[in-house]
């Protein structure tokens, strides 16, 4: 059956792994494990189908009829039917003594072709009003949206993909990388610093010592203060500022001073100020 002229790709032969097929006969024929052979072995065999030659190929029925007629520069929206299944059986008989179960697709084509070309053989009856319809049209739809798909799928494998047009850049650095640590504001250090001196306080060292504290001391310095002035105020005769134990040590020596009738204790009225003044001093 002859076929349209296109260029063959041959495949390697069965057998012959890593061939490397030479075009003069004393050149290097093949490599077999590493060993170079300049001709071929007496014994080698050929199986029927080791050789093949392949023609144009297409992912289906549409995209074989797209091909025929845009190579026969034919008028997508004016199809002539029987030019273009005559082609397309010939197309599907090559292929369907080759593989049956590729060609099954393309054999209902092509009856889809075949009832098309019967359709527009036979007189067409129209209803007055009625628009006449062409058998041709489902088909123009499908190849018209087939082609817009195969444009757009061509687009799309025209931009650069990973591993066909570029590979991924692998840099390995053998130092450690340094961890980023997160940022630390002004209050971060205020919290910081708040746990640092709770514990300060937690740890620091209390030492307890004994003062020693003379009653007979305090009652000689109340009649020295005294005696300078005659009398003071009861307030006047203690120093807050010295401690709870020497204000105790104080009043015990005031009592005591009253207790040996040393000093007395006036007041000129209720809720008057206290005085404190010696025992034998006159009131003013």
């Amino acid at each position: 059956m002859s076929e349209p002229a296109q260029p063959a790709v041959p495949t390697p032969i069965a057998g012959a792994p890593s061939a490397l097929v030479a075009s003069a006969p004393s050149a290097l024929v093949a490599k077999v494990r590493g060993e170079p052979f300049t001709e071929l072995p007496q014994d080698l065999y050929i199986p029927p189908d080791a050789l093949e030659v392949f023609f144009d190929t297409f992912e289906g029925p549409l995209d074989l009829l797209l091909y025929l007629i845009r190579r026969a520069n034919l008028d997508i929206l004016d199809i002539p039917m029987a030019r273009l299944t005559e082609q397309y059986m010939e197309y599907v008989e090559v292929m369907r003594t080759r593989n049956l179960e590729l060609a099954a697709e393309y054999l209902v084509m092509a009856a889809m072709l075949m009832e098309i070309k019967s359709r527009m053989l036979l007189p067409r009856q129209t209803m007055p009003g009625a628009e006449d319809e062409d058998p041709r049209a489902e088909l123009v739809r499908r190849l018209l949206e087939y082609e817009k798909m195969k444009l757009a799928g061509q687009r799309l494998d025209a931009l650069p993909q990973l591993g066909r047009d570029f590979f991924p850049v692998e840099v390995w650095i053998e130092q450690t990388i340094a961890q980023r640590l997160p940022q630390v504001n002004v209050v971060d250090l205020q919290d910081a610093w708040r746990a640092l001196l709770v514990r300060a306080k937690m740890m620091q060292h209390h030492r307890v010592t004994r003062e020693e504290l003379s009653v007979r001391e305090h009652m000689s310095l109340i009649l020295r203060r005294l005696r300078s002035g005659g009398f003071a105020e009861f307030a006047e005769l203690f120093e807050p500022g010295r401690g709870v134990p020497v204000l105790i040590v104080n009043f015990l020596a005031v009592l005591e001073l009253v207790r040996e009738n040393l000093v007395e204790v006036t007041q000129a009225e209720s809720f008057a100020p206290i005085y404190v003044k010696l025992a034998h001093a006159q009131s003013e």
